[in-house]
């Protein structure tokens, strides 16, 4: 017989495992949310049929994205070839409308002088984002890169000038420029890119597994491509580079192509000391 799912004791998101027969989940299944767990190692794992890497000891992960589906076919298979399925429900959410103002027109409407550089960045980013690694630094607990008033959020569809734009896929934390932003958790350095058109200062670290943080509108970047960062080291300073209107620290979280919420990673953002 197939052996039951066994949760690691981690604590990447404070919630309870969410049974699904005898399969035991733990993380949050809604939208924007990650879910993880550890298999018999030689399991293999689908999710609505696209295979899910698994590393050695047996942990997967999974992410939902911004617009996820309610239901989604989670399917275990055991080195014996034994197999369950499973249909999980993922919790919908709404999300916010934000009106900015102020943003130069020219990055609302690029003009065609820029839409190679605009390409040649994206598909820097992608890169980045597709590496895979079996590191597995992403179970560890997560901690603040910097604190701040939350300013915006995950999921919200932004109108810059009038035009709507794509949704926002970060979690945006107020701070003067130079502020120190430190790594949520430990890492390689996938890509340090100091001035790309939309996201200015643009760092993503990977924590394995696909997982992987994504940092941007910093104005100085402090590490270098291929460095491996522990948590709590300085990593870069908060700025207002690329499409922003203010100094800000717009943290990303992406699960491959799957973009989540960091605010399901994290519990409450705690008060900031005051200076003495």
């Amino acid at each position: 017989m197939m052996k039951k799912w066994c949760v690691a004791s981690l604590t990447l998101l404070a919630l309870v495992p969410m049974s699904y027969g005898d399969l035991d989940l733990q993380g949050s299944l809604k939208q924007g949310g990650l879910i993880w767990a550890t298999l018999e190692p030689g399991s293999s794992a689908a999710l609505d049929g696209k295979a899910l890497p698994i590393a050695d000891n047996g942990l997967v992960v999974a992410g939902f994205g911004r617009d996820a589906k309610s239901t989604a076919m989670l399917k275990v298979c055991s080195p014996a070839g034994e197999c369950v399925e499973r249909n999980l429900a993922i919790a919908q959410r709404s999300y916010d409308v934000q009106r900015v103002n102020g943003v130069p027109q020219k990055t609302v409407t690029p003009p065609v002088s820029v839409l190679e550089r605009i390409r040649h960045e994206a598909a820097l980013v992608g890169k980045a984002r597709s590496q895979f690694s079996a590191r597995q630094d992403f179970v560890k607990e997560f901690k603040w890169p910097l604190l701040g008033p939350i300013t915006g959020v995950f999921g919200s569809q932004r109108v810059y000038n009038g035009s709507p734009g794509r949704p926002h896929y970060g979690l945006d934390i107020a701070a003067p420029t130079g502020t120190l932003v430190s790594a949520p958790i430990d890492g390689v350095v996938t890509l340090a890119y100091p001035d790309m058109f939309y996201s200015g200062g643009t760092l993503i670290i990977d924590h394995g597994l696909g997982v992987s943080s994504t940092f941007i509108h910093l104005s100085r970047i402090l590490v270098e491509e291929g460095q491996l960062v522990m948590q709590g080291d300085p990593i870069a300073e908060v700025g207002a580079t690329g499409r922003a209107t203010g100094p800000h620290l717009d943290w990303r979280i992406n699960w491959a192509d799957q973009r989540l919420d960091p605010a399901l990673v994290m519990g409450p953002m705690p008060e900031k000391p005051v200076s003495e």
